[in-house]
């Protein structure tokens, strides 16, 4: 049976996910075969499997650090949190409803013997298993209830690395506090700390470590820097998201709807040093960009309810009046139609039917069975601006509620606006490339040769790159001492 380590932080994006990813790596590295698990992931950032199985971006992230294929047994629970109080439940990789919060809190032990059949089979077939909580375990509210963090480290008996993070002040008092709160069996499980995101010199920093130790009794494991990193981040905590400014040859505006979801789905267009990626929330900061992006959505038509509200309906529509070349992805694809609608309330309870842009020539209807597939294929003539695409490979998945007329092609087109369900078109070989081109040319601009982009390549070199970093910074034999039961 596997061995198992568990990650839970003093808050969310205290950086679990990416300590986990960089542990998977390291254990694959040493020789081990490794996976990841988190019980229950709330997350609008999701990806179908090669079965056709719904799961968390984070575990997909942490499976291909450890080198193997994602599998939604990795992530039994998946929530994408539909308003303020609701969330379509995702077990096992499949809808199984919409709920109130409240309704999956008195619920949620229901859900026990999923996880625990699902850890139970990777237990099987694996020598470690890196399990990742989810924000904090000191949840005082929740903690009867809990399934993810120290809850599930009852459940199937596993030691805790606690993670802070420094670089949003108060680490002390964060692991400090969060330890406090816990009860005395669940103190006994954290056999180490991790103060994350430092900069600065780490002797400044000592004496404070040396007084936590003390009067935790854990030991600091490490003190992670800060580093950038070009990993897909798991929801819309993203810095990236925050981006504005535009001063490079290429502009590309992504509008920053209220339940984005998939936006790394951008991230192959954020590598290029002539292009700025910006992300716009009003349409006093859309400007003149080259290219708007309407990404995918957890609520289409609500989303496209409030482009309409504040305006940004109106400036996109503009825009592209005058040329700007629009692109939409899933559920910002689905808006640029003449109409949604969703007569049974499967995406919008209470929303049955709204106008769309009427910028493509297609109608959705929301209905019952989601799609959930990979695709491949090659694209076949497109025209207008994005016309050098024609006869390239594309690869990706789909994920959505609603079914589109003339929707069979992976790309739909109308003058300078386009539309895909595709998430993860942008990934193919060469394609970002040439949008990026295609764009500058119509701009009157050259960008000269833009190199040539392997994102696999690229990807492997990151997580290596998480792995020196967690090597150099962690007490990596301390680490297997956790592991081995040493401690």
């Amino acid at each position: 049976m596997a061995k198992n380590i568990m990650i839970q932080g003093t808050m969310s994006n205290a950086g679990k996910s990416l300590l986990a990813a960089g542990l998977c790596r390291i254990f694959k590295q040493d020789g081990l075969k490794v996976a990841p698990f988190k019980s229950q992931n709330m997350a609008l950032n999701s990806f179908i499997t090669a079965d056709g199985k719904e799961m968390g971006r984070a575990q997909v992230v942490q499976a291909e650090a450890a080198g193997i294929l994602p599998d939604q047994r990795m992530n039994p629970i998946l929530l994408k949190p539909t308003t303020d109080v609701g969330s379509q439940v995702i077990v096992n990789g499949q809808v199984l409803t919409n709920m109130r919060a409240m309704e999956y809190y008195r619920r949620k032990q229901e859900f026990i013997p999923a996880v625990l059949d699902a850890y139970r089979s990777l237990e099987e077939e694996y020598d470690v298993i890196v399990i990742e909580g989810a924000g904090s375990p000191a949840e005082i509210n929740l903690k009867d209830r809990d399934i993810v963090n120290m809850g599930l480290a009852q459940l199937v008996d596993a030691p805790v690395l606690l993670v802070g993070d420094i670089d949003r002040g108060g680490v002390f008092a964060q692991l400090y506090g969060t330890i406090a709160l816990l009860e005395p069996e669940e103190k006994q499980r954290i056999k180490g700390t991790i103060v994350n995101k430092f900069r600065g010199d780490r002797a400044i920093l000592q004496p404070g470590i040396e007084i936590l130790e003390n009067i935790c009794g854990v030991p600091v494991a490490g003190v992670v820097p800060y580093v950038h990193l070009d990993i897909d981040d798991e929801d819309s905590l993203s810095t990236r998201l925050d981006t504005r400014e535009v001063h490079k040859a290429v502009d590309i505006a992504v509008i920053k709807l209220p339940r984005i979801s998939n936006f790394t789905d951008i991230s192959p267009l954020e590598r290029f040093q002539n292009v700025s990626v910006r992300y716009v929330e009003r349409p006093d900061q859309l400007g003149k960009p080259d290219m708007i992006l309407l990404p995918g959505t957890k609520s289409t038509i609500s989303d496209l309810l409030w482009l309409r509200q504040n305006g940004l309906e109106a400036a996109i529509l503009k825009q592209a009046a005058g040329g700007c070349v629009i692109f939409g992805i899933c559920g910002g694809y689905q808006m640029l139609g003449r109409s949604l609608s969703d007569p049974d309330g499967v995406e919008s309870p209470g929303l049955r039917q709204v106008k769309g842009m009427e910028l493509l020539d297609m109608d959705t209807v929301f209905e019952g069975e989601k799609v959930q597939r990979q695709t491949q294929g090659v694209f076949g003539t497109i025209p207008g601006v994005l016309s050098p695409l024609s006869g390239r490979s594309y690869h990706g998945y789909e994920i959505h509620m609603g079914r589109s007329t003339g929707s069979e092609q992976p790309v739909q087109c109308r003058g300078n606006v386009y539309g895909s369900y595709i998430h993860g078109l942008f990934d193919g070989e060469g394609i970002a490339q040439q949008i990026v081109q295609s764009l500058a040319r119509k701009k009157g601009v050259d960008l000269g040769s833009l190199e040539a982009f392997d994102p696999e390549r690229h990807k492997q070199q990151q997580y290596d790159l998480l792995a020196d970093t967690l090597r150099a910074s962690l007490d990596m034999d301390f680490v297997y001492r956790i592991l081995n039961r040493e401690v």
